[in-house]
């Protein structure tokens, strides 16, 4: 045993197993961001025109990139720009292009372990987000078509994965890439909405402001059924982080990831599998056993950095344990 958590079965056996988790698991990572920035991209686009509020992309770009305040400035009231800049620059590491791109290369290196219909959605993914009709589009032609037509490849490529691939071993990389990335940036998203507005629970919650949040991560329609009295900050709180039912609440995310991760346990890997369980198992028990009150009062900004602190090093021991190549 090395410090990879695999078994050595010969040092080639060893080296090509890791790779392919590797692979494996930063594919389903790259393919889950550039779903979250193109949902986010539509939703965002849409509340530009809403003439009730005086938009900026200044949050939207927090999320998904790390600029100066003067770049974001610079691009903040110019939506064609912020698109071409997020979805298409060539410059731009975590613009849709150059994310699909990555999850292509890593689908690309491990062809023999992921389906040909996986590959064949990677594919067409990679072709629709890298051609050069796509810029003249967003540029010209009412984006949210555009945007819809990427979130669809996003969608088919979901949906294969589910449909068509094994419930192995390369399943749980998938899947556990996936909603680590997926809990890192719901907290993410709620972190900066909240912090975009003064946020002070008692106050009357704007409603256009939290519709469209929601709607960015699918939870518009849930959060109408579960709450009947209305929008209040609070409760939107709640669903994104504690719901357990819905898909991309926090919640749900570590809870779905620790089920991946212990479809990993082996006799052979204890104690690299028992490091990153307890920590798993940790954010999960934080998570789980908190109220909307008890995160109000220990502050949700704190909540949400710790939380997101605990991911970062889950992903890190994770890497450590099950990709070290050397």
């Amino acid at each position: 045993m090395n410090s990879s958590g695999f078994p050595l079965q010969g040092v080639r056996g060893f080296h090509m197993l890791s790779r392919v988790a590797d692979s494996l698991y930063w594919m389903s990572r790259y393919m889950e961001r550039a779903d979250g920035i193109l949902r986010m991209l539509k939703i965002n686009y849409a509340s530009s025109q809403d003439d009730i509020q005086e938009f900026s992309w200044k949050p939207a770009l927090k999320i998904f990139n790390f600029l100066s305040d003067e770049k974001a400035d610079d691009l903040a009231q110019n939506s064609r720009a912020v698109l071409q800049y997020l979805v298409t620059d060539k410059e731009n590491s975590n613009s849709v292009l150059n994310i699909v791109t990555q999850a292509r290369e890593n689908g690309r290196s491990v062809q023999d372990h992921i389906t040909k219909e996986m590959w064949q959605c990677l594919n067409d993914f990679y072709h629709a987000v890298r051609s050069d009709k796509l810029i003249a589009f967003l540029q010209r032609e009412d984006p949210i078509t555009v945007l819809d037509s990427l979130i669809k490849h996003g969608v088919l490529y979901f949906g294969t994965t589910d449909v068509t691939m094994s419930r192995g071993e390369g399943n749980a990389f998938i899947n556990i890439g996936k909603y680590l990335e997926r809990a890192v940036q719901t907290a993410d998203i709620l972190d900066i909405k909240f912090s975009n507005l003064q946020y002070e629970p008692d106050t009357p919650a704007d409603t256009t402001y939290w519709k469209y949040m929601l709607m960015s991560i699918s939870g518009y329609e849930l959060y109408l059924k579960t709450y009947r009295s209305g929008f209040n900050a609070t409760n939107v709180m709640e669903q994104v982080l504690l719901n357990e039912t819905f898909p991309r609440s926090v919640l749900y995310s570590v809870n779905h990831l620790h089920h991946y991760f212990e479809r990993l346990k082996n006799d052979k890997n204890m104690v690299a599998y028992n490091q990153v369980d307890f920590m798993i198992g940790k954010i999960k028990s934080r998570v789980k056993f908190s109220t909307s009150q008890s995160i109000l009062q220990e502050g949700l900004h704190h909540f949400l950095t710790d939380t997101k602190s605990s991911l970062y090093q889950i992903a890190t021991a994770f890497s450590h344990n099950y990709f070290s190549h050397g």
